[in-house]
């Protein structure tokens, strides 16, 4: 049995670990950091019964368009965890993670006054 849930900073050693059995674009941990740091709620992890990383998605949203909007940056399921559907379910997550905080973004710019929103993405 294996589960989708969020990701959590100790799961990025594991994370990095599955990229590089799976990926031919292997990234250094900082670029793990920066995702975790900046959109901790759009991180997901494949996890096996033993507790074991099987897979993860990686997704950020880009605020530098006038309409927010969010995209998958990694996912990568390992070989002997392909065809379960894992990766599907990792897309959907990361999926329903960002339509949530594109709608939250969204609330935030238009109903809260814009120097309390960059005091808030500043500090």
């Amino acid at each position: 049995m294996v589960c989708i849930r969020k990701a959590t900073v100790d799961d990025l050693l594991a994370m990095q670990a599955c990229n590089l059995f799976c990926l031919p674009e292997n990234y250094q941990m900082k670029y793990y950091l920066y995702h975790i740091l900046s959109w901790p709620q759009l991180l997901y992890v494949a996890e096996d019964y033993n507790g074991r990383i099987v897979g993860y998605v990686l997704a950020k949203m880009e605020e530098e368009t006038s309409e927010c909007h969010g995209h998958i940056t990694s996912l990568a399921v390992l070989r002997t965890h392909r065809k379960l559907g894992l990766a599907t379910k990792l897309m959907t997550a990361a999926q329903n993670a960002m339509e949530q905080a594109s709608f939250l973004l969204s609330t935030a710019y238009d109903f809260v006054p814009f120097d309390f929103v960059l005091f808030a993405i500043l500090w």
